[in-house]
Order: C-alpha cells, then sequence, then structure tokens
C-alpha cells in the first residue's frame, strides 16, 4: 500500500479557528432569535389583552330631602343672648374662687369672694350703733315716762294749791323735752340701722355673685389678683369670669342686602354646624337687626333653635339654608344619592358600576325619590364612591376601566 506523501497529511488536518469562529457566529444568531421569538410573544400577549373603556365618573353624595325648599344659604356664629362678664363693685385682692371654666352656675349663687375684713368690721360697728340707739330710746322712753308721772303729780298738787303754776310750768316744759328726746332716738335707731343696711351692702359688693343661670365660658382673675371694678389699677383685673347662658343661643347670620326680599321673621330655617356635620337642627328666624353694615351691605339676622342641644357651644361656625316651608324630621333624614345619567339595566336589576382598583364593579341598587336633580339609591354603594356615568352596554361587571380626564 502506498503511504500518502507527508505534505498530502498536511493537508488533511483540521483549522480549529475556523470552528470556533462559527460556533461562535451560529451561537450569537440563536440568541438574537431567541430575544426576537420573546418580542414577538410578548407583543401579542399585550395585543390580546383587553382594553380599558374610557368612562366618565359622578359622585355618590349625601343628600337632604329638605333641600328641595331651599330659599338662600348664608354664614354665621353660634352666639348666647344673654352673657355677661361677672365683676366686684367693691376693690380688693381676690381671696377665694369656686368656679372653673364649664362650671354650670344658678342664679345668686356665690362664685367668688375678695378680702373684706375691712368692711366687716365697718358692719359690725354699724351694727353696734343701732344697739346704742335702741338703748337710747329705752333711756328716752323712760325719762318721758318719769316726766309724764311728774306733770300729773303737779297738776293734781295745783288744783289743791300746794305748788305754783310756775312749777307746774317746769313739769311740763321737761315733759315736753321727754317726748322730744323719744322722737329723737327713734329716728337715732332709723339712722344707725340705715348705716348698718349700707354696711351690709358693702359687705355684699365682695361676694361676687351669678345673675343669672348658665355656664362659665372663661376666667379672668385668680386668687389673690386685684380685682377693681373699672380695671384702672396697674395688674388689676375687672371682670372675674365671663358666663353665658345657654338657653339663649341663637346663630348670627349675615344676609346680603339684596337678597333680603328672599327672608322674613318667622321663616324656617335649617342650621348646620361645623363641629357636628352630621346634624341639622331645625331654627326659625327671631329677629332682624334694623340696620345694613355699609362696609359689607349686610343685614345681621338672629336665628333662634327650635331645641337647643349641649353639644352646642358660643362662637362655633355655623351655616343657616332659609327654607320656603317647615320641615319634618323625615325629611331631614340623610339619603345615598347619585346622577340619574349612573343608572343602568342588567338583566331587569337596576344597577350602578363603580369604579374601584381599576375596575367597573356592578352593585345592585334602589332608586328612590328625586332631590335636587339627583335621584336617591339605597343598595351597597356609599358616599365617596365613584359611580361610571352613563354606562354603555358592553360595559360589564369587573370591566377594565380608564376614568377621562375632564
Amino acid at each position: 500500500m502506498t503511504q500518502p506523501a507527508p505534505s498530502d497529511l498536511g493537508k488533511l488536518a483540521i483549522n480549529r479557528d475556523f470552528v470556533r469562529v462559527t460556533g461562535r457566529r451560529r451561537r450569537k444568531w440563536l440568541w438574537l432569535l431567541g430575544l426576537a421569538a420573546a418580542a414577538l410573544a410578548g407583543a401579542a400577549w399585550y395585543l390580546a389583552q383587553p382594553r380599558p373603556v374610557a368612562v366618565e365618573t359622578a359622585p355618590v353624595v349625601t343628600i337632604y330631602p329638605s333641600q328641595d325648599f331651599l330659599v338662600l344659604n348664608a354664614t354665621g356664629y353660634v352666639v348666647a343672648q344673654r352673657k355677661a362678664a361677672i365683676a366686684s363693685k367693691a376693690t380688693g385682692r381676690l381671696t377665694w374662687l369656686g368656679v372653673a371654666e364649664g362650671s354650670r352656675v344658678k342664679a345668686g349663687e356665690i362664685i367668688a369672694r375678695i378680702d373684706n375684713r375691712d368692711v366687716v368690721a365697718q358692719a359690725e360697728s354699724a351694727q353696734a350703733s343701732v344697739l346704742a340707739a335702741r338703748a337710747a330710746l329705752l333711756q328716752a322712753q323712760a325719762e318721758e315716762r318719769d316726766a309724764a308721772a311728774q306733770l300729773k303729780r303737779n297738776e293734781d298738787l295745783l288744783a289743791k294749791g300746794f305748788v305754783s303754776p310756775a312749777t307746774v310750768d317746769t313739769a311740763r316744759w321737761r315733759a315736753d323735752r321727754a317726748v322730744a328726746g323719744v322722737a329723737s332716738a327713734r329716728a337715732a335707731i332709723g339712722v344707725a340701722e340705715a348705716n348698718a343696711r349700707n354696711a351690709e351692702v358693702s359687705v355684699d359688693y365682695t361676694l361676687i355673685r351669678v345673675p343669672f343661670d348658665g355656664v362659665i365660658l372663661s376666667k379672668s382673675a385668680n386668687v389673690g389678683d386685684m380685682v377693681t371694678p373699672f380695671s384702672s389699677a396697674a395688674d388689676s383685673k375687672g371682670a372675674v369670669v365671663t358666663m353665658a347662658d345657654m338657653s339663649t343661643l341663637e346663630v348670627e347670620a349675615d344676609v346680603s342686602e339684596s337678597s333680603l326680599a328672599k327672608i322674613k321673621v318667622g321663616q324656617p330655617c335649617e342650621i348646620t354646624l361645623d363641629a357636628l356635620p352630621g346634624e341639622r337642627f331645625r331654627g326659625r328666624i327671631s329677629r332682624m337687626v334694623p340696620t345694613v353694615d355699609r362696609a359689607k351691605a349686610t343685614v345681621m339676622t338672629k336665628v333662634q333653635f327650635e331645641t337647643i342641644d349641649p353639644r352646642i357651644l358660643p362662637e362655633m361656625s355655623a351655616k343657616v339654608s332659609f327654607l320656603s316651608q317647615d320641615v319634618t324630621p323625615a325629611q331631614q333624614q340623610p339619603l345615598t344619592a347619585v346622577n340619574p345619567g349612573a343608572l343602568a339595566s342588567r338583566q331587569g336589576k337596576t344597577v350602578v358600576f363603580l369604579v374601584k382598583d381599576g375596575l367597573a364593579v356592578e352593585v345592585p341598587v334602589t332608586a328612590g325619590a328625586t332631590v335636587g336633580g339627583l335621584i336617591a339609591i339605597s343598595g351597597a354603594a356609599r358616599t365617596g364612591d365613584k359611580a361610571v356615568l352613563k354606562p354603555g352596554a358592553e360595559l360589564a361587571d369587573r370591566t377594565a376601566v380608564k376614568v377621562a380626564p375632564k
């Protein structure tokens, strides 16, 4: 057998550099093809997904049937018709204070006392003067009886000729002086008693009393403070406390003079307070201040509460709705309502579609009365929910939706 020549064997050797380059290129194309296939699969999946339906929404809100009778709205504040800053007519240092903010007090109740040792001493001295004047009266009355008896004896003796007329005249003058002495003693008692009453009044001025039933709103002085009627001295206090009669609470609301023709005294009202947003109180216009505020072009209108709630406090901000007629308690109950365009019919039932987490959720409801352009509903819908407005026939439960910008 003929052996190949060495030069021919060299031609049969494998070119390993070529194999490495070719394998590298093949793997690169395989990667590119895989990426392209994944991209095509993702695009196909994305295109196969349902597209969100663009919708408009309307809020589910709370309404009140009484709004149908609304004539005018105004804002104001709760105030007490009867309010007082209680002070003392005497000047002195406050030694006792028996109330705090929120204390309920009765008319005539003593709530504070100022130092009254000097006026008490004066009152005791005046009472002693009364006793001295009464004792002087007793002495004068005894003198009067003695003078009268002496006059009678002298008159009897004169009739028998035992004494002279001059002696009788002297006895008569003494009797007249005794009568005058009794009258003077009685007058002195009147003066002493008047001085005693004046001293008692001065003592009473140091006792600070409540003028009417009410509640303490604020405290202006503390024990140890100087209290003076006109607060003219340095670091002195005028009023000790401020109080109000809570049974006289009312709302003061400013009404534009251009709207005065819409309201009148006795007109029914509905009052809402920012502090009690879920409550609606019935009221009535009690009076209107007969002057216009030139700066604001408004007239102050005072609205009384028909029933005073203990939660109502002075200076609360209030909104007053002036009504065309009286409302019943049932007409003041809240209703859940929505735009009538949000109602739809599905399988013979009335439903609304609420937007939750990007989906339109079908909720069955029962339609009620129409109030102020909205329709009352009952069901699972709650105030604050967003309902799809004018839902089309293609909208079904849990359809993906996108809220269109307004």
